[in-house]
Formats: structure tokens, C-alpha cells, sequence
């Protein structure tokens, strides 16, 4: 009944052997939950003939039905009632859809202790007040964005005596206001408290070079950071090597390497992925990640480059134990990073075409009968 909390309980946060078992009792529950209590994932797992009873080993998790985070964008599907459903998170919606997730208390009160755990373990945690520049949306009741979401939660690592956010809500729309931010970050870089800078990689990379291009800098107190989340989404023709994000940040803000930090995640899999000192996405033992052959959708070898196929039974309140999403990357063994976690690591290359996807989301809308999803 608590593997669950069991699993996102787990002090070593990058050990997938000893998690192993209960990873795999945790998934075989939450399995078993959505199929009693969800139609539509019910019907899926009879038409692939699968049972949580066949999840006997960690290689046993390919057999569970994979969903893409397109099928969410296309269909809202929920396990438990909306009364039971404390929160509701919507996925940013570049692509012009967007998923809808519910999630239920059992996952709140798990995930805090994993967000907890990571966040010391990767030293983000700090007594020190600290004071938030977000280059992102300012959260509101108009507002269920998964993303914005991460960025508010990012900024309670170091007790926030000041947030100032350059997207904000007006007459119906999101208005930048990247002047304001550049004001407030030179007026609190004389200050003594840290500044911590949340944003999506794009907005900060833009940012900077204007800076830049107008010649100007700053030099944030000691302690200060960088923490981005969101990815490059739209913009990713534009995405820059990560060396020259550094440099630039050290350039123009005074901010060191070691002191950025990189999140990845998704609202259909809402894992804390972290990266370590040498900036790769080591995997947490409260997830695990497959790739997947684009055409066949067969689990592929380290080193290979697939689709993300990413498993968790953190969310009962949705069917989303294992979804696939619309990037590209591959998995490295843990040793060759030589940050000392031996925990493999996500190398994400970007977003593929979307036929292949479509495909596989259309298939499982097929299983579920022409018109009976909502």
C-alpha cells in the first residue's frame, strides 16, 4: 500500500540497483491502480495482454503499455475524480496542444521528500535568503503551466526575500518585461544577499546578449546561481553549445560555471532530474529511462539514440506510469562521467519528427474505439 512512499522516501537518491526492487513493487501498484480504476488505460493493457503480474524483473518494465505525451495532448484520461485531485498541470503548449495532469495527494507528499533530497544532495539548498530574478511566467490563477510551476518551486531552495518575474499576466496576456529584470538584477547584484537567476535556457541566453551587446555586466554576490528549467522549446533552432551559455554567464553576470544548474522533466513524468558538476542528467532512482527504436519502439542499447521513453509510478491520479515523449537522446554509463555517481545519464539531443509519434498515439486511441475519449 506505501511502496510508493517506500520508493520516493529513498535517502540514496542515485542508487538504481538497491532501488531496483522497490522501484518495481512501487510500478507493479500503481499498474495495478490505474487499470482498476481507469477505463481507458484498462482497456489498452487487455488489448497488449498486459498484467502488472508480469512485471517480475527491472527489464520486465518495457512490457508495460507505452503512452506518448501526444495521447495527452489529444485525450484527457484520469484515474481518480476531480475532487480527490488537489492540483492540475498543463504541459507549456508550444506545439499548439497541450497535456492536461492531475495530480493526487499521495503524489505531492512524495514528491516533496525526493525534490528535497536531490536539491541537498546537489547542494541547492541554502539558510541564506536569496533574492529571485524569473525569466519566466509569473504564476496566477490563469496559469496551470507545468513549467511555471518548476520556476516558483525553484525559488524556495534558499528562502526568498524578493521575486521579480519579466513575464507577467496583463489584459489577457503574458507581457515581458526584460528592462525591469535587467534593472533589478544590477540594483541586487550591490546588494549582499545572493541573486539566483530561474529562467528557460533561451530567455537567459537572449538576455545576455543584449547585455552584452550593449556592453554592460554585472557581477552577482558571492553564492549566486543559475538555475534553468524549461528547455529551448520553440527556439531550439537556436540553441547555443552549453560552453558558450557559460562563458557568457561568467562574462556578463560574474556567475561560474559550478554555480549553474539544469533541470529536466515533464509534466506527464514531474521526476527531479538534476544535473551533476560535469552537467549531465544522471538518472534518480525514483525514475527510469528507456530508449526506444523510432520505428519499432524496441528498447535500444547504451549509447544509442532513440525516443525517451520515461518510467515512474509517482502519479496515481493519472495513467502515466510509462510515457514517451518527442525527444531524442541516449544513455551513457555512469562511470564515464567522473563525477563519481555510477547511475547512467541522459544525453537529450532534441525534438524528433512528429510522424512516427503520431502514429503511436493514434494506435492507442485505436485500442480505445473511434470517439469513445473525451
Amino acid at each position: 500500500m506505501f511502496s510508493r512512499q517506500k520508493l520516493f522516501w529513498l535517502s540514496r537518491a542515485y542508487d538504481l540497483p538497491g532501488s531496483d526492487a522497490r522501484f518495481l513493487r512501487a510500478v507493479r501498484d500503481n499498474c495495478a491502480y490505474h487499470i482498476r480504476h481507469c477505463p481507458e488505460y484498462r482497456l489498452i493493457c487487455q488489448a497488449e495482454g498486459f498484467s502488472p503480474s508480469c512485471l517480475n524483473t527491472i527489464d520486465d518494465l518495457e512490457k508495460i503499455p507505452l503512452l506518448p505525451t501526444l495521447f495527452f495532448k489529444r485525450h484527457h484520461v484520469s484515474s481518480m475524480p476531480g475532487w480527490r485531485t488537489p492540483m492540475k498541470v498543463t504541459s507549456s503548449g508550444t506545439s499548439g496542444s497541450f497535456s492536461r495532469v492531475s495530480f493526487d495527494w499521495g503524489c505531492i507528499f512524495a514528491e516533496i521528500p525526493m525534490v528535497l533530497r536531490l536539491g541537498f544532495f546537489h547542494k541547492l539548498v541554502a539558510p541564506m535568503p536569496a533574492r529571485y530574478v524569473i525569466l519566466g511566467y509569473k504564476p496566477g490563477k490563469q496559469d496551470k503551466m507545468g513549467v511555471a510551476r518548476t520556476m516558483f518551486g525553484l525559488t524556495h531552495f534558499a528562502p526568498p526575500l524578493g521575486r521579480f518575474y519579466a513575464l507577467r499576466w496583463r489584459d489577457g496576456g503574458y507581457v515581458p518585461d526584460l528592462e525591469g529584470a535587467v534593472k533589478k538584477l544590477a540594483r541586487w547584484a550591490r546588494g549582499p544577499l545572493p541573486v539566483r537567476i530561474v529562467a528557460f535556457p533561451s530567455y537567459l541566453w537572449f538576455g545576455m546578449e543584449r547585455l552584452e551587446e550593449l556592453g554592460l555586466s554585472v557581477c552577482l554576490p558571492k553564492g549566486s546561481k543559475i538555475l534553468l528549467a524549461g528547455g529551448w522549446k520553440q527556439h531550439y533552432a537556436q540553441e547555443v553549445e552549453k560552453s558558450r551559455l557559460y562563458a557568457l554567464a561568467k562574462k556578463v553576470l560574474g556567475v561560474e560555471e559550478g554555480d549553474i544548474h539544469e533541470f529536466f522533466g515533464a509534466v506527464e513524468h514531474p521526476v527531479f532530474f538534476n544535473t551533476c558538476k560535469r552537467h549531465h542528467f544522471h538518472i534518480p532512482a525514483y525514475s527510469r529511462v528507456m530508449i526506444r527504436d523510432v520505428r519499432t519502439l524496441k528498447p535500444l542499447p547504451m549509447g544509442e539514440v532513440g525516443l525517451l521513453n520515461l518510467i515512474t509510478p509517482l502519479i496515481n491520479a493519472a495513467p502515466v506510469t510509462s510515457v514517451m515523449t518527442d525527444d531524442l537522446g541516449y544513455l551513457t554509463p555512469g562511470e564515464s562521467c567522473g563525477c563519481g555517481l555510477t547511475a547512467p545519464y541522459l544525453t537529450i539531443l532534441g525534438r524528433a519528427g512528429l510522424n512516427d509519434i503520431t502514429t503511436c498515439a493514434a494506435g492507442a486511441a485505436e485500442l480505445l474505439g473511434k470517439g469513445e475519449m473525451p
